[in-house]
Parts: C-alpha cells; sequence; structure tokens
C-alpha cells in the first residue's frame, strides 16, 4: 500500500449516514484515509474531473440520479477509479447487477462496520489495480498508451448501452492523420511513430477525461464524447484542428501534421450500434481528405 492516505469520494446525500461512514474511516489506521463528501452525482462527476481520488463510495439514490443508473453513469465516467456501492438498499439482485456491471463490492449500510468497510475499500483498490494491469494487456495501444480497438469498442459500446436507457447523446470522431506515409517514407519509421505520439498528445490535451480516445491501427484515431456539454460537433471538429495547428506553429519536429476529421451524433437510437457510428464518421472523414485531394490536383 501506498504511504500517502487514499483519497476517498463518498457520494452520500443524508449526512447522518455520511458522518457515520466517515467516523468509521476517521476511526481507522491512523492516516489511512482522506474523505471528501458531496451529495450529488453531478458533484461527484465535477470532483472526478480533477484527478486524484483512489476509490468511489456511491450510494445508489441520490438526488439527481437513482437506482443502478446511478454506478452505471459513475463507472462510464471514471472506469478507472474502484467504485464501492455503499447504499441503503438490501437487494441481492441489484447487488448482482452491481458487481457484474463493474462495481468492485456492494455494501449494505446498515450492515456495515468499520472494519468491514476498510477492509472493502483495500480490496477495491488493489483488485482493481491488478484487474486494470491484466485488461491493458488486451486493451491499450502499445506505442500510445491510448485505448487499441478492442478497448475503443468495449468501452464505446458499454457507453452507448447507458446512453440509450438515460436518453444520453454522444458525439463519435474520426480523425486520420494526413500524407502520413510520406512523414514514414522520407523521414523513417521511427519519425513517424513520434508523429502519431504527438497527435495521441493533442487529442489528451483537447479532450476530457471521461472522454474514450482510441489508437483503431495505423494512422487512424477515434473519440467518444458522452455528455459533450452541448458543444456541437463542429466546435469539437474545430477543436481538434485548432490543437494541431497551434502544435505545427511552435513545434521544431520536421514533418507538419495535418488531419482529416469525420463526425457522427448518436442521439439515443435503440438501433445504431457503435460500428454504424464509426462506418458513418470513417465516411465523412474520408470525403474531407478526398476534397483536400481535388483542391492540391485542381
Amino acid at each position: 500500500m501506498s504511504t500517502r492516505p487514499l483519497h476517498v469520494l463518498l457520494i452520500e446525500p443524508e449526512e447522518a449516514s455520511a458522518e457515520r461512514i466517515r467516523g468509521f474511516l476517521e476511526g481507522a489506521e491512523e492516516g489511512l484515509f482522506r474523505v471528501d463528501q458531496v451529495a450529488r452525482l453531478s458533484a461527484g462527476l465535477e470532483k472526478l474531473s480533477h484527478g486524484g481520488v483512489d476509490v468511489i463510495l456511491l450510494d445508489l439514490e441520490l438526488p439527481d440520479s437513482q437506482g443502478l443508473v446511478t454506478f452505471e453513469r459513475m463507472y462510464a465516467f471514471a472506469p478507472d477509479v474502484p467504485i464501492v456501492v455503499l447504499t441503503e438498499i438490501d437487494d441481492d439482485e441489484l447487488a448482482l447487477a452491481s458487481v457484474q456491471t463493474g462495481a468492485q463490492d456492494y455494501l449494505v449500510q446498515g450492515e456495515v462496520t468499520g472494519s468491514v468497510l476498510t477492509r472493502s475499500i483495500r480490496y477495491a483498490v488493489e483488485r482493481h489495480r491488478l484487474l486494470s494491469a491484466l485488461r491493458s494487456l488486451s486493451l491499450i495501444d502499445d506505442l500510445t498508451g491510448l485505448y487499441n480497438r478492442r478497448g475503443f469498442s468495449d468501452l464505446g459500446e458499454q457507453y452507448l448501452k447507458l446512453a440509450r436507457r438515460t436518453g444520453r447523446s454522444a458525439t463519435l470522431i474520426f480523425l486520420d492523420v494526413d500524407r502520413f506515409k510520406t512523414i514514414n517514407d522520407t523521414l523513417g519509421h521511427h519519425m513517424g511513430d513520434r508523429a502519431l505520439l504527438r497527435i495521441a498528445d493533442i487529442l489528451r490535451q483537447t479532450f476530457r477525461r471521461s472522454d474514450i480516445i482510441g489508437r483503431l491501427g495505423g494512422d487512424e484515431f477515434a473519440v467518444l464524447a458522452p455528455e459533450s456539454s452541448g458543444d456541437p460537433p463542429e466546435v469539437l471538429v474545430h477543436r481538434v484542428k485548432g490543437a494541431v495547428k497551434d502544435f505545427d506553429s511552435s513545434s521544431p519536429e520536421p514533418y507538419r501534421l495535418s488531419v482529416s476529421v469525420g463526425v457522427a451524433r448518436f442521439d439515443g437510437d435503440a438501433l445504431v450500434r457503435l460500428e454504424d457510428l464509426m462506418a458513418e464518421a470513417d465516411a465523412a472523414m474520408y470525403e474531407e481528405k478526398r476534397a483536400k485531394r481535388r483542391v492540391v490536383s485542381g
């Protein structure tokens, strides 16, 4: 275990329950936990967006979200943070569904003691670290550290399943590096790899922690931006292209970066799959690439 305190985000609307839980954690081994408490899911998502949270204690019945969908929304936003469900609802089916969906544990508040809660949190953190390491072997792109095609597809489908249930929307962005073969052929594959790393860095800096970013193979990248704060697709495209131009204006690299971008919008249609969105965005991206070639040839 790390010597620093574990940062626990407690999402609990009832102050009496929150005080009880905080008392359990403060009464554990000195300096083991640091607790932040919020009462709403939206406030929890805001806290998580700043990073630094080691584990989430989540009540399912909140003022702005109820039931299993509360867990699903939290898990979709922060799949890299372990979640322990801590709720008044004593329901075996709900407990099983929570664990099957990704919760590390399901605890009923009336049955929890300090030792049980402490042990559950510590096990959740260690188990999640192990599972994350194992999953990353097959879901992470070796070069960029982004999700690979399989990882992007797995997480993307998970989010769309949640979006259908909750009526949320998403924007899918498909991106291809222009003239990438020229970089490889004239400067070497090592320089091509550096260009791909720069694109990965730009995407991380441009999009939010909750957005799903993947390298699908070669010089193709994709981003699924859920709950994108009402930003229209053209704003997201402008943001990406602006970041690439900013890189080019200050980069000492011997190549110039340019990208072609296509977008597709998901508005909750039960018949639309992730692969449909990817095909639509891919087609739009290639149309932009063809338009650029026509301008050059003309």
